[in-house]
């Protein structure tokens, strides 16, 4: 089996984490391999960074299936571009806070999220009742760090979710950063309640979708885009009646 795990933001260091970090749930026999886009930027933060990473993440889904990739995991909180990327994809597109939430619903009956800076948390809510956890999620709460900076603010992410299990009541903690995958053991042993990572979930998730011969529908609102004429920047991006995805 071959899982591509797409970082959606162009930080290296970044994309080796979220790497090491899939490899670890890796099961025996399956490739995985991380990479990034080649434009888009640095970190998202922001609904306008969000939005400038999709078509470098669907560059990489494209490549994904000329190379025969059997499924996908998108290792951005904000779960971007998920929905165009299946429209793609033959195998399985897997968002991790899409995994890390239903993760989190089966080891605990109340859970919060607690992500980076308080102006993504945002998103994080709309995701939240997007994927039916209103009642099981009881805070989403921010530790005010930026994405390329939270491996040195471990303290204040652990401190976050304390807050969570100790105030707001909750039993299970999701990190609300592919960036943050590395300290889930750390920030576990520190709260004592499971803490979930998204882009382990995520791993697992897709490989057992991958043995279960799932996939995204092939008709409705996820079957292929139809063929369209784009321009400008985008021209790379054209979908042809010849070619079953965009070759960007």
């Amino acid at each position: 089996m071959h899982l591509r795990v797409i970082n959606p933001n162009t930080t290296r260091a970044m994309t080796d984490l979220i790497g090491r970090s899939a490899r670890v749930v890796a099961a025996p026999g399956t490739l995985v391999d991380a990479v990034q886009p080649t434009m888009g930027p640095a970190s998202i933060e922001s609904h306008y960074e969000e939005a400038l990473a999709v078509p470098g993440l669907l560059e990489q889904i494209a490549l994904g299936e000329a190379e025969g990739v059997d499924a996908y995991v998108v290792a951005c909180f904000g779960d971007p571009g998920v929905d165009a990327a299946r429209e793609l994809a033959r195998g399985p597109v897997i968002g991790i806070a899409q995994a890390a939430m239903h993760a989190a619903s089966l080891v605990g009956r109340r859970f919060a999220v607690v992500t980076t800076l308080g102006r993504t948390t945002g998103r994080a809510r709309e995701l939240v009742d997007r994927y039916g956890f209103r009642d099981a999620c009881v805070a989403v709460r921010a530790c005010e760090v930026p994405v390329l900076a939270i491996d040195g603010a471990r303290a204040r992410l652990v401190d976050e979710c304390r807050r969570a299990v100790q105030q707001d009541g909750a039993d299970a903690v999701v990190l609300g950063c592919a960036g943050m995958a590395e300290l889930c053991a750390v920030v576990g042993d520190e709260v004592g309640v499971p803490v979930v990572d998204g882009v382990a979930a995520g791993t697992v998730l897709a490989q057992s979708l991958v043995a279960l011969g799932l996939r995204p529908a092939a008709t409705g609102e996820y079957a292929p885009p139809p063929a369209k004429q784009m321009t400008g920047l985008l021209a790379g991006f054209e979908i042809r009646a010849d070619a079953p995805v965009a070759v960007a």
